[in-house]
């Protein structure tokens, strides 16, 4: 990875842990508490039972439940968006990078545990998790996607920005309201539909 993806990565916001080991236990069990059970159900003290610690540990590096929630979806986030970047990376096109990212980002949210989990059983949970901090996540996202849209093309003056930010609004919509006349069960369909249509708006109207 870059170090400008990492400097990209690095703009999103910190939940408030210290990135030790001991931080990453809490977290991973507190991942496998959010994909078991929802985010309503579980709590502190839940996680602290699956990472065999006190719940006073938990509670002196994350203040409650939300602060908690929040490291955990930030976490990954990061490597959400890290599995982007990989997918983009030294690609010969802005199309190739519009195409290959909108498949990746697609096939990782609808195959991450949280991710399904919170869809199948809390959906009104998302988008505000998504809009966290100010859209930081969403920002961020559209940040590393337009990095990579510039640099297949480095000359050109297109608006990628406003591109990326909306392959990420039709991936969302299409997260949250599956179905209708749209086949892209599979990653054939998806990668089709991206090159047929969304690779258009790199090109401007004569």
């Amino acid at each position: 990875m870059t170090e400008r993806i990492a400097g990209l990565l690095a703009r999103l916001p910190d939940a408030g842990h210290d990135g030790d080991d001991l931080d990453a236990r809490i977290l991973d069990a507190a991942l496998a508490e959010f994909e078991s059970y929802g985010l309503r159900r579980v709590s502190v003290e839940d996680v602290a039972k699956r990472a065999g610690v006190a719940r006073t540990t938990i509670y002196r590096r994350f203040t409650n439940k939300e602060q908690l929630l929040q490291a955990v979806i930030l976490r990954e986030c990061r490597r959400f968006l890290t599995s982007i970047a990989e997918a983009t990376e030294d690609l010969p096109s802005p199309e190739d990078a519009v195409v290959e990212g909108f498949v990746a980002g697609l096939r990782g949210a609808r195959t991450h545990p949280l991710m399904t989990r919170v869809l199948e059983s809390e959906p009104e949970a998302f988008l505000p998790q998504l809009s966290m901090n100010g859209g930081a996540v969403m920002l961020a996202a559209r940040d590393i996607l337009a990095d990579r849209l510039r640099r297949a093309r480095p000359d050109d003056r297109e608006d990628y920005a406003a591109v990326a930010e909306v392959l990420l609004r039709v991936a969302v919509s299409l997260l949250l309201v599956p179905g209708g006349g749209l086949a892209l069960d599979d990653e054939d369909d998806i990668r089709a539909f991206a090159r047929s249509y969304l690779t258009r708006m790199l090109h401007r109207p004569e």
